[in-house]
């Protein structure tokens, strides 16, 4: 069965200021929409074509023949999430077993929220930065391109695209900013909390 471009959770126009209409438009309705249909194409007739989107996500990393495979699945499944990872009047306060985990494992939010920021901004090029459970504690990572936490067996419970699609229109070359701006007035806690409490 063919995979679909899922809807937005919010109007093109949900998250301004912080990110605009028209970033959302060319993000999710070109971006999204591409990785979805390569996707679609690239896995036609074999035996992928019958996985879910994580199973092809991690059936075809590291393997080179699968590259096109892998990098339009892997942001397909990161994109899937990355829109519910942001709500409108998003940021504020992180649910409680959450905020208690966050402080136990990085002293603090202010803390989490300094190495998540240096993870997106210090990310090379294109690709994200993640919160991960990983053995059970909580961890910041980057990954490059579509790489996600799937291939490196963690739980992703908030990750941001910090590909210039992603922000460019909106913030130019300033992705501290945008990393900031998606903390502190764009991260949906509760879909966070929600992966947090599945995992935990």
């Amino acid at each position: 069965m063919a995979f679909e471009l899922i809807d937005l959770p919010y109007a093109y126009d949900g998250l301004q200021p912080y990110m605009s209409r028209e970033t959302l438009e060319f993000h999710h309705d070109k971006h999204h929409a591409t990785y979805v249909n390569t996707l679609n194409k690239l896995i036609e007739g074999t035996d992928m074509a019958s996985m879910s989107l994580e199973e092809i996500v991690k059936a075809s990393a590291g393997d080179a023949s699968k590259q096109a495979v892998f990098n339009n699945a892997g942001q397909a499944w990161n994109h899937n999430h990355f829109w519910h990872w942001m709500k409108p009047n998003g940021g504020g306060s992180v649910p409680g077993e959450l905020e208690k985990k966050i402080s136990e494992d990085f002293g603090s939010y202010d803390k989490f929220k300094e190495e998540f920021v240096a993870a997106g901004v210090g990310q090379f090029g294109s690709g994200w930065c993640w919160l991960v459970l990983d053995g059970g504690r909580l961890k910041v990572t980057k990954t490059a391109n579509a790489d996600n936490p799937l291939t490196h067996g963690q739980t992703a419970l908030l990750g941001c695209d910090v590909w210039e699609h992603s922000y460019y229109l909106d913030y130019r070359n300033k992705r501290p900013d945008y990393l900031n701006a998606f903390l502190d007035s764009l991260v949906n806690w509760d879909y966070v909390g929600e992966l947090y409490s599945k995992a935990s």
